[in-house]
């Protein structure tokens, strides 16, 4: 059995969230805990002298949310746990920093599941983004960033730059997500110069737990390159080493992951040491 948190920010509720534990409960037992953050109220953003964004920064205050409407979300999940044959419980959070709270829940958990549309949408996009990449930063267990309309995935692209940050998301995938090795599976090696390949070692690791393996070597120096690649395949879910400091890494800065998620409701799945 897994142990898997679904966040849901004080008075908003994702179905799409739960459709996805509800199709990973099939596949492998879980424990879905959901854990219901308080509201926020965002207050403003901060500039630097000169009229230079400082970062951007934005400060934040954290509220209570309507308890009315927090009992209810917290019924409907109970109520889609039941309905799915799903064993959960159920935490509330006291008001205090976001990142903080989910970042000592993931250090119990084996996987960390946002929405990447209903995560705080109510401070706008750009500071939603900013909640999600620290989120994703601070997290001590692997992280899914879930689309809008969810729909489980046909094949899997893992993204592979050649170091240590982007072959621990892949082993993490793998050990996660057994079920998912019968499907076709890409590595894609994002080589920073023509002519470079993919070590076997890592091949053969990967022939191991998927036995529809195709391995393809790129040469990319912008993000949409790699999103040419993403699109090239029919509902896939992106596995990639984020927060690392080689190439890929870079490449997979909040903006790129959320657009993905965002506006091709592609599923995302990110770890890191």
């Amino acid at each position: 059995m897994k142990k898997i948190l679904l966040a849901f920010d004080g008075e908003h509720f994702s179905p799409d969230i739960i459709e996805f534990t509800r199709q990973m409960n099939l596949h492998q037992p879980v424990l879905a805990v959901g854990v219901f953050l308080p509201a926020v109220e965002y207050a403003e953003l901060l500039y630097s002298f000169g009229g230079l964004p400082a970062g951007p920064l934005y400060v934040s205050e954290v509220v209570p949310a309507d308890e009315t409407v927090v009992q209810k979300n917290i019924a409907r999940f109970k109520e889609a746990c039941a309905q799915a044959g799903i064993t959960s419980h159920v935490h509330r959070e006291p008001a205090r920093n976001i990142v903080s709270l989910l970042h000592e829940e993931s250090r119990f958990a084996d996987l960390l599941v946002l929405s990447g549309k209903s995560f705080y949408e109510h401070i706008g996009e750009d500071n939603r983004d900013d909640y999600i990449e620290n989120v994703m930063h601070k997290a001590e267990c692997p992280v899914v960033l879930i689309p809008e309309a969810y729909k489980e995935p046909q094949n899997i692209i893992l993204t592979y730059d050649g170091g240590e940050q982007s072959a621990f998301a892949i082993r993490q995938f793998s050990y996660l997500f057994p079920s998912y090795s019968n499907l076709n599976a890409l590595l894609v090696y994002f080589a920073g110069d023509k002519g470079k390949t993919v070590a076997p070692e890592a091949e053969e690791l990967l022939r191991c737990h998927y036995r529809h393996l195709t391995v393809t070597t790129v040469a990319v120096k912008d993000e949409r390159e790699i999103e040419e690649w993403f699109l090239a395949n029919n509902d896939p879910m992106v596995v990639a080493g984020a927060y690392g400091r080689r190439m890929l890494s870079e490449l997979f800065k909040k903006s790129f992951i959320t657009d993905i998620v965002r506006n091709h409701k592609m599923p995302i799945f990110v770890a890191h040491k």
